[in-house]
């Protein structure tokens, strides 16, 4: 946000809104947070939910969703450590938009496709009429 600037606007390329955005809007949060909705989960439990995650991208967006306030990690001191994950106050507050981003994307997957399908024939008969 540029100085003099009281008022954050994710339209404005200098704003950290922006950064704030980019972090739940990705595909990752927005799983981990409908799957930690329903609770506190497992580090493997929230894996296996998510299903074509890699061990590596759930920790990086673990991470990043415990650095930005959103989950909360809790160690167990007990032997094997046992590691829970929770939203937090602030997490919690995501709830609501991203389901309807959910719920959004699965009522109108068959429209997209279709329209992708039509894209992707029309490129087709393009390049066959250039070549």
């Amino acid at each position: 946000m540029p100085k003099g600037s009281s008022v954050p606007s994710v339209l404005d390329p200098r704003c950290p809104s922006r950064l704030v955005l980019d972090r739940i809007a990705d595909k990752w949060t927005a799983l981990v947070i409908q799957i930690l909705a329903g609770g506190t989960m497992r580090y493997a439990a929230l894996q296996r939910e998510i299903g074509g995650i890699s061990q590596k991208m759930l920790t990086q967006t673990l991470r990043s969703l415990e650095r930005d306030g959103l989950v909360h990690r809790t160690v167990h001191p007990v032997v094997p450590p046992k590691v829970e994950y929770s939203l937090t106050k602030l997490g919690r507050t995501l709830i609501e938009p991203l389901q309807g981003l959910c719920r959004w994307s699965e009522k109108h997957l068959a429209e997209l496709q279709a329209n992708r399908s039509r894209a992707k024939a029309k490129a087709v008969a393009a390049a066959v009429d250039r070549g």
